[in-house]
């Protein structure tokens, strides 16, 4: 059995992104940049007013009053193309290019106009209100490197780099398995006395979307090992990355593992030194990965969020620090000392610091809604006091 952070050394060694592809950037929220966005035009493209005024020649604001004589209007494409000389103004709109020979621009709130002059009544200030060409960026330069999350502000970015399309990493083909002759389809389970609404796989399939997956094709299996393994053989064509949740253990119908035994499964890791999630493990059957979780709702979830989590961020161009950002809070309740295992606690941000939930079975669903972050605690620990820093991790 090895610890957690020995886990995470495992899929940090092991996982690379799949490959690239090319999408139109109307499709890339959310993908990772495979190469780095370059723009194709400076931004401005041309001296730009900043305000609605009066592009000026700057010598004419010397002396007060001053009077101008207005040329003409500019407005965002459709610029006025004269020049402006001494004793001359271009009214000038926010956006449109500043015409030749003006310096600054005057805000319309500091003009008085009559008919075609613009009077000047006292000093506006030295404040220019021009963008000046390329002040954003220039043709050339780069706006977004490789691994650049496509948010919504980095779109906007690559949008006004004159950007139609981008190389971003392939996003993973997920099939979840989830296993147990118990199991039954949400809205069913109530006809048949012994049966439980399987619950993992959807929120199993959820956070593997948060991480970057394609959507998740999800399988329910009964607890015979060779439709399992018929099951298993379609999946290994089909999708990147398996998922298989129950059968982890050592009972004997636990046969998670075996389903893949046949296709040359080979172990990364069979068991973790944590709670809840013990039995989690991963491995790879030629170059896909097997991630084999817990039956028990809150055990599937913390190890999916602990081990899936940064897998998928790995395989899809991210960091894995992306996945696994640790920060430090202050508890709000005390914490019993530790076993020998590492603890990640299901807990709640309130006020500012972070409680342990008081439910903490590993079959726990209600919880789960109440549970936005986890809290890690050191194998062999002392207790924990209020007040006390420790790390937290969003769940």
């Amino acid at each position: 059995m090895i610890s957690f952070d020995e886990a995470i050394h495992l899929i940090s060694s092991a996982a690379k992104p799949l490959g690239m592809e090319t999408v139109p950037l109307a499709r890339a929220a959310g993908l990772v940049l495979a190469q780095p966005v370059v723009a194709k035009i400076d931004s401005p493209r041309r001296d730009t007013s900043a305000m609605d005024g009066y592009a000026v020649d700057a010598e004419d604001l010397k002396a007060f009053p001053a009077r101008l004589t207005i040329l003409g209007e500019s407005f965002p494409g459709a610029p006025w193309s004269g020049v402006v000389e001494r004793g001359t103004c271009v009214r000038v709109f926010t956006g449109a290019p500043v015409p030749r020979g003006a310096n600054q621009v005057v805000m319309q709130e500091d003009v008085r106009r009559q008919d075609d002059c613009a009077f000047l009544d006292f000093d506006p200030g030295p404040t220019r209100y021009i963008r000046e060409r390329a002040s954003d960026f220039a043709a050339g330069e780069e706006i977004l490197p490789t691994g650049t999350v496509l948010h919504p502000r980095a779109i906007v970015a690559a949008a006004g780099a004159d950007i139609d399309k981008v190389a971003v990493f392939r996003r993973p083909r997920l099939h979840i398995f989830s296993t147990g002759d118990e199991l039954a389809e949400p809205g069913t389970a109530r006809d048949t006395a012994d049966a439980i609404p399987e619950s993992v796989s959807f929120g199993v399939a959820a956070l593997a979307q948060q991480w970057g997956a394609i959507g998740a094709d999800t399988t329910r299996l009964k607890d015979e090992v060779a439709s399992m393994q018929a099951a298993a053989e379609q999946a290994i064509d089909s999708a990147d990355l398996i998922v298989v949740t129950g059968g982890a253990s050592v009972g004997e119908k636990d046969f998670a593992k075996a389903m893949f035994a046949a296709h040359g499964l080979h172990f990364l890791f069979s068991n973790v030194a944590i709670r809840p999630g013990k039995p989690a493990w991963l491995g790879l059957v030629g170059d896909r990965f097997i991630v084999g979780l817990p039956g028990n709702p809150t055990s599937a979830l913390v190890t999916a969020r602990l081990f899936l989590a940064p897998l998928l961020a790995l395989i899809g161009g991210r960091s894995i620090e992306s996945a696994l950002a640790w920060r430090s809070a202050r508890l709000r309740a005390a914490v019993p000392a530790a076993g020998a295992r590492e603890i990640f606690h299901r807990a709640a941000i309130r006020d500012g610091s972070v409680e342990v939930l008081k439910f903490q079975d590993s079959s726990a669903q209600k919880a789960l809604a109440y549970a936005d972050v986890l809290v890690r605690q050191a194998a062999r620990s002392s207790a924990l006091s209020v007040g006390d820093i420790v790390p937290i991790l969003d769940f």
